[in-house]
């Protein structure tokens, strides 16, 4: 017996005279354990900086959370932006995407907070995204991450703003992928369903419910299904089947549009998932490995030849 085998054995003789529990209690509990430590040590591994600026405009501070993977990198970087309707939202409390699988997978990731409407109009938030996309890339390798090994990720409002950075990204604010959870990729259809403009759009351009010519023009051009072409970055989906607030068509017809130009676009479905995505893991049993799907799709898609 080696020195193993003799303190287990040691272990598990005490724990009998102390508590009369079976072999498989015991181990079961050790199990527990020692699960409990890995989980502590994973969590203690990655560093999360708070409210870093990463600009000022007009005086008003930009900020980011930042989580640092343990370790010398680099890793593959993931920029988190909030939901809320434009209007509403924070990058560390509301409407934020998942976090938790991307800091088990060694992701460096950053949350930003952008300037919301009615105080700031389109294009005041995309603004905002390029320009944390500028820092993340000047910034990435202080925080153990790769600039050139990045995606966004946005979800309802966020992922409009995701997926259309992506879309018409410039040379500095290229990004190599993007995912979007239940994102609104066609808002001139999305207010012809409704029949008017959404009091959050008329709120972002400073506009009443009628949709006329004008209208249909601004909406079109803030559209990633209207402004995307080939040199977009690969692009995954995630929605619900029964979202009344962003309808899952939207993401059905982007992809079309996405594999149409021939960009490669995945589409994960939550069936009878609604709008709130905090809401999916109780109506989706799968909804966790869809999660460690997404992961697994960023992981291929960054580290991809081009």
């Amino acid at each position: 017996m080696d020195f193993g085998e003799l303190s287990w054995s040691i272990t598990f003789a005490r724990l009998r005279e102390d508590f009369p529990v079976s072999f498989t209690q015991v181990s079961a509990l050790l199990q527990s354990l020692v699960s409990l430590i890995v989980l502590v040590g994973a969590l203690s591994a990655n560093e999360l900086q708070q409210n870093i600026e990463y600009a000022n405009v007009g005086g008003e501070s930009l900020r980011l959370d930042a989580s640092v993977p343990e370790g010398d990198g680099p890793y593959p970087v993931a920029i988190l932006i909030h939901g809320g309707g434009w209007g509403g939202g924070d990058k560390a409390r509301e409407h934020v995407p998942p976090t938790q699988p991307l800091t088990d997978a060694r992701f460096t990731w950053f949350s930003i907070n952008y300037r919301l409407a009615p105080a700031h109009r389109w294009p005041a938030c995309i603004d905002d995204v390029r320009t944390a996309i500028r820092w993340v890339k000047a910034n990435a390798a202080r925080y153990q991450g790769d600039p050139e090994r990045i995606a966004l990720v946005g979800y309802s409002a966020g992922g409009h703003l995701a997926a259309y950075a992506a879309a018409t990204a410039g040379d500095d604010t290229q990004v190599q992928a993007v995912v979007v959870f239940a994102g609104p990729t066609d808002l001139e259809a999305d207010c012809q369903r409704r029949g008017a403009v959404s009091p959050a759009l008329q709120a972002l351009f400073n506009r009443g419910p009628t949709i006329d010519d004008d209208a249909r023009a601004l909406l079109r051009d803030a559209s990633p299904i209207e402004r995307v072409t080939a040199a977009a970055p690969p692009c995954l989906l995630i929605h619900g089947t029964v979202d009344e607030s962003v309808p899952y068509a939207q993401s059905v017809n982007y992809r079309r549009r996405l594999r149409e130009l021939g960009v490669p676009c995945e589409l994960i479905t939550i069936p009878g998932g609604s709008h709130p995505i905090d809401r999916w893991d109780s109506i989706d049993k799968g909804y966790r490995p869809k999660l460690a799907a997404m992961v697994g799709w960023l992981n291929s898609t960054l580290t991809a030849k081009p």
